[in-house]
């Protein structure tokens, strides 16, 4: 599947919030070459988010589960496994924004949990909100 360019700025604007989000994983001890279960969420009409719910597999993702929120706004949440260390999350982000500019959705973030490498479940979520 091609996925449309994305602009430059574009990019550099989700990654300013990224290296927020993977400072506050950072903080809490996180490891980040772990590989762990990512979130990302898009918002949008539901025949787009019908269109990208059915090609989610092909894009390497899981769909999680599809809502809508306090605004009446339908939200997909997709999942990948995958590490939290900052060249994997600009890809993520790269082909989120993609995805948001193929199917006409609104990229909304990501989310993981801190995964510090011990056979304990981490509590501790950190994500991105726009």
């Amino acid at each position: 599947m091609n996925l449309p360019e994305v602009p430059p700025a574009r990019l550099e604007e989700e990654w300013a919030a990224d290296k927020d989000v993977l400072a506050s994983l950072e903080e809490s001890g996180d490891i980040a070459h772990l590989i762990r279960p990512v979130d990302v969420s898009f918002r949008g009409e539901d025949a787009a988010l019908d269109k990208l719910e059915a090609d989610a597999e092909q894009l390497g993702f899981e769909v999680i589960e599809r809502e809508e929120d306090e605004e009446g706004e339908m939200c997909l949440f997709l999942g990948c496994e995958q590490a939290a260390d900052e060249a994997s999350i600009r890809a993520l982000t790269r082909k989120c924004v993609q995805i948001e500019m193929a199917y006409g959705v609104e990229y909304d973030g990501w989310g993981c949990t801190s995964e510090d490498g011990s056979d304990e479940e981490d509590t501790e979520e950190t994500g991105q909100a726009h």
